[in-house]
């Protein structure tokens, strides 16, 4: 094997910089458009929150095969629940 071909080292601290980034502006996102949906109806923004997960899904699902865009998928997949959970206690 010559040394270009080993692996490199994962970079965690930026990884988890942008991982913290992307769940933070998922977060931000998920409660913002879900406040406002649930003003108009609690259901539409059940659907419309399952609805936008349910298409992003795939998406994220082979995003994580690619190594910059799997702290991306690792933020936006904590960010989905957590702005649900705030969103949920948000609104009761």
């Amino acid at each position: 094997m010559t040394p270009s071909s080993a692996p490199s080292a994962t970079p965690w601290a930026t990884g988890l910089t942008l991982a913290a980034f992307a769940l933070a502006v998922t977060v931000v996102t998920v409660v913002a458009f879900g406040s406002v949906l649930v003003g108009i109806s609690p259901v539409l923004a059940l659907v419309v929150n399952l609805v936008a997960s349910a298409g992003a899904a795939p998406t994220l699902w082979v995003w994580s095969r690619v190594p910059l865009w799997r702290w991306v998928v690792a933020g936006v997949a904590a960010g989905i629940p957590a702005g649900w959970l705030i969103l949920l206690a948000a609104s009761l």
